[in-house]
């Protein structure tokens, strides 16, 4: 397995030469949170097992041409059976794995991307890489981290460079209920494990991670809310509101 700092550079080097080719290559996931980690804070330091990357749908043919080129073979079976939906690519030396999202962001809930890719030069923007790590509904300890290092590192207002964009979080919350109460269940988890310590930061950073999060919680308390918003909120949680994720088998 390649070294926490191979995978930096690898994910530098796959974006660099995708722009080359004018792909829009985006980074998600562990190493697109800790790309945006400004302050290097020391609790968010830990290792990466692989990368994760999203493309446009319309430029899916000219990535999958792209990939051998920089040393990637495909999982051909999965690729043909989801390639316009999600590819898996393995890098030759070190069989790494790099996972693959065309045009959306897909796990417990979906997050669109396609024309949302040039926000950030490096990473998807930064709304919906938070979108991509508060969807999870079993959020585990890793995920709560990244997403407290996101919300402590990156200011919450309106546009993308290096902000939590507001704007695209009232639309997207607005547009699907599920996705709106996953991500207010989760900011309370990250709100009680501050509290507790569980995550722990200084009273100025706990403060500061809080008022980000409440900034949230505005948004979605003023944003539109459509009739089939307001009809599923009346039932609730009483039916199941997101998807079940399925492991990707090797």
């Amino acid at each position: 397995m390649e070294s926490q700092l191979d995978l930096v550079q690898e994910m530098y080097r796959l974006v660099e030469a995708a722009n080359a080719k004018k792909i829009q290559l985006r980074a998600i996931g562990g190493l697109a949170v800790e790309t945006h980690n400004k302050t290097k804070h020391p609790l968010f330091k830990r290792e990466f097992a692989d990368l994760d990357f999203c493309v446009p749908l319309k430029q899916r043919r000219e990535f999958e041409a792209f990939m051998p080129e920089v040393g990637y073979v495909p999982h051909k079976q999965f690729n043909v059976l989801n390639g316009d939906q999600r590819q898996i690519y393995y890098h030759n030396p070190s069989e790494m794995k790099v996972d693959i999202f065309v045009g959306h962001f897909e796990m417990c809930h979906r997050i669109p991307l396609e024309e949302r890719l040039n926000a950030d030069p490096i990473t998807i923007p930064l709304a919906e890489l938070f979108l991509s790590k508060v969807q999870i509904i079993e959020l585990n300890r890793k995920d709560a981290f990244d997403l407290t290092s996101i919300l402590l590192n990156n200011k919450t207002g309106e546009g993308d460079n290096e902000t939590i964009n507001l704007k695209i979080l009232a639309q997207l919350g607005s547009a699907d209920w599920g996705l709106y109460k996953t991500t207010s269940l989760n900011l309370d988890k990250i709100e009680a494990m501050l509290q507790k310590n569980e995550i722990p930061l200084n009273d100025e950073e706990k403060a500061l991670v809080i008022g980000r999060i409440n900034d949230i919680r505005r948004t979605f308390a003023e944003m539109p809310k459509p009739m089939a918003w307001q009809l599923r909120d009346r039932v609730g949680t009483r039916v199941k509101w997101y998807i079940e994720v399925e492991e990707v088998q090797r």
